[in-house]
């Protein structure tokens, strides 16, 4: 089975230096206090790997881009490029109970196996918020377990039309999210997703129109289920996309809803 690579973020510690035992003391306190206040407030897992995307690139866009407007420290498994892959740290025990947040952006649709993917939902579902971007949708698509992958995301998607442009228009001008975000954003390039579904809990807040399907499909959007909350989008298939501030900022403040008490965010 292929081994994911763990990457932990590393802090730096000052250290304090007293020649009396008083001032050693308060040194101490002193940098206690500052560690705290610098530790990030948000602890975050983000899964990446899988097929057809630059995802090393991808990786330190969103690691970087996020430390610019979050506080917050991303540890990173990332798998390899096979489709079939199974991510060795889905199989453990409350594998998601450490992180505040989990963003998934992997592309690993070849993988069948009912029971590993009803783990990695059943962690989401016991109070995990979650965020996916574009080839998540289209993860473990072939597995028995597949609409219960689908329903917490919030849409079906199993393709998407050919590679072009893509015209944003928000559909949710007053959702937190949606702040500053303008009333169209056209990518330089784009893959839209086709969207075949939406689920029951699952809130629009931006579409795009497909040229090869002829319809809106959603690209931006929640899903709450219970009360556990999810973002999603189904942009960022190329690293252009990603690292535009506008796919940041909406990413930022994506992460911030999910955490964001009920009263705070609504």
């Amino acid at each position: 089975m292929p081994q994911a690579v763990r990457v932990f973020p590393v802090f730096a510690r000052r250290t304090a230096i007293a020649v009396l035992a008083c001032v050693a003391v308060t040194a101490y306190a002193d940098d206690a206090d500052s560690n705290a206040a610098e530790e990030p407030e948000i602890r975050a897992l983000l899964v990446t790997g899988g097929c057809c995307h630059d995802y090393d690139e991808q990786t330190q866009i969103l690691k970087d881009g996020l430390a610019e407007r979050l506080s917050i420290s991303v540890e990173v498994v990332r798998g390899d490029d096979a489709r079939e892959t199974e991510l060795e740290i889905y199989r453990e025990a409350d594998w998601a109970a450490q992180y505040d947040i989990v963003i998934h952006n992997e592309c690993y649709g070849g993988v069948t196996d009912e029971a590993f993917v009803k783990g990695i939902v059943k962690a989401h579902l016991d109070g995990t918020p979650a965020v996916f971007i574009h080839c998540a949708m289209h993860s473990y698509r072939d597995s028995p377990a597949a609409d219960q992958w689908r329903n917490l995301i919030g849409l079906t998607s199993r393709r998407h039309e050919s590679k072009h442009a893509v015209s944003v228009v928000s559909v949710a001008e007053t959702h937190p999210i949606m702040q500053g975000f303008p009333d169209v954003w056209t990518t330089k390039q784009g893959e839209l997703y086709v969207v075949e579904d939406i689920w029951p809990g699952c809130e629009v807040l931006a579409t795009a129109y497909g040229t090869d399907t002829g319809r809106e499909h959603p690209v931006i959007w929640t899903n709450t289920r219970g009360l556990t909350r999810v973002f999603g989008t189904t942009l960022g298939h190329y690293s252009e996309t990603m690292r535009e501030d506008l796919f940041l900022d909406t990413l930022a403040r994506g992460i911030e809803w999910t955490l964001a008490s009920d009263e705070a965010a609504d």
